[in-house]
C-alpha cells in the first residue's frame, strides 16, 4: 500500500495545523538527530557483532590456544 499525492498533502496539512509553521523546523531537526543517533547506534552494534564473530571464529580455528591452563 503506497501513499498518493492526495494522502501526503492531507498529512502535511494536518501536521501544519497541529504544530504550526514555527514548530515544524524544530520537529524536522529532532527527527534528523534521532535518525542519526539510531544509525550511529546500529553501526556500533554491527561493529561489535562482527568483532565477536571474528573472535568466535578464531577460537574455533585454534581451540587449543584458548584452553584454560592448569595452575
Amino acid at each position: 500500500m503506497s501513499l498518493g499525492i492526495t494522502e501526503i498533502t492531507l498529512i502535511l496539512v494536518v501536521i501544519l495545523l497541529l504544530f504550526g509553521g514555527k514548530r515544524i523546523p524544530e520537529l524536522a531537526r529532532a527527527l534528523g538527530r534521532a535518525s542519526y543517533e539510531f544509525k550511529k547506534a546500529k553501526d556500533v552494534i554491527k561493529k561489535e557483532t562482527d568483532e565477536l564473530k571474528g573472535a568466535i571464529e578464531d577460537v574455533q580455528e585454534k581451540p587449543e590456544e584458548y584452553q584454560p591452563k592448569d595452575v
